[in-house]
């Protein structure tokens, strides 16, 4: 029984890691290129995860009735207009405060983060809002002497794979293309990339785009995952994936997914065998641990000030 309840939770964890490693990605590709957090990124997610729900509703309405065909609609659509307001925020809330002392953009968005919330709350009301099971089905990997029963479900593979997929596409795109280029030279010195022909607003508007086209996969995943959803969950997800983006070192990518895939394990462990509502005060407590040990993070490089 032990064996195999541990063997759940460890599936169930990284589950859950994957769905915070998206968002962390998003963090930590906005922090590798201007230095600031962009603390709306959690309310982009929720953004996403109300878009998904409304159109595998809307799916239905219409007659789609394939599933794979009705989620990677919704799941290009969701990605678009969260695009969009990741490109509204970054064209609002920080190009015209870039030259600002570092507090300015970190204020205005938490005033972003605070108007979605209460946009979201008026346009869609207070109360969570619940979806039947789009996704069901999964393997019986085991059945303990107790006859507990480990199982891996389909939507858990697709979670876990989409995660991994797209981090290996997000690292290559950094690593290989000339938009990658271009995100690495803003890292390393703006004013100098933009002496040498490269488009530092386009640059940075893209990286924000890029980073809330992937809150919008995974809102899409823990809408189809948990079943339920409301307009706060954006704020504890994005402190958790950014803890995760700060653990995994941030402005690294592989960082980002290793620290979302720890949390997520930690909180999973924790709620299994200790009381589930210290769960958030293990993972911080950690997160502090490691930062005392290790300032950078697991995979980060310690900063280099340039005189």
């Amino acid at each position: 029984m032990d064996t195999a309840y541990l063997i759940q939770q460890l599936i169930n964890g990284l589950t859950l890691g994957a769905v915070y490693a998206l968002v962390a990605i998003g963090y930590t590709m906005v922090y590798g290129i201007i230095g600031m957090i962009n603390f709306a990124h959690g309310e982009v997610y929720m953004v996403g995860a109300f878009l998904s729900l409304i159109g595998i509703i809307v799916m239905g309405l219409i007659g789609v009735t394939w599933v794979p065909l009705a989620l990677l609609i919704v799941l290009i659509l969701a990605m678009a207009i969260t695009a969009l307001y990741g490109w509204a925020i970054e064209r609002i809330a920080y190009r015209p405060l870039r030259g600002s002392f570092r507090l300015a953009p970190l204020i205005s968005a938490i005033g972003v983060s605070i108007f979605l919330q209460n946009y979201v709350q008026l346009a869609q009301g207070a109360r969570p809002k619940p979806i039947a099971p789009v996704i069901r089905g999964g393997f019986e990997l085991l059945t303990s002497e107790g006859g507990f029963a480990v199982t891996l479900s389909y939507l858990q593979i697709f979670i876990v794979v989409l995660t991994i997929a797209l981090m290996i596409g997000f690292t290559y795109l950094i690593t290989q293309t000339p938009l990658g280029r271009a995100q690495r030279a803003c890292e390393q010195d703006r004013t100098m990339a933009s002496l040498i022909g490269v488009d530092v607003d386009r640059t940075i508007a893209m990286t924000f785009v890029m980073g809330a086209a992937l809150a919008a996969v995974a809102g899409m995943m823990v809408t189809l995952y948990y079943g339920v959803i409301d307009f706060y969950i954006g704020f504890l997800a994005g402190v958790k994936a950014f803890t995760a983006a700060v653990l995994g070192g941030i402005g690294s990518l592989p960082g980002a997914v290793l620290g979302g895939l720890l949390i997520g394990l930690i909180e999973a462990l924790w709620s299994a065998y200790f009381s589930v509502e210290y769960k958030d005060v293990a993972v911080f407590a950690i997160l502090v641990l490691v930062l005392i040990f290790r300032p950078s993070g697991l995979l980060g490089r310690p900063e280099i000030e340039k005189v």
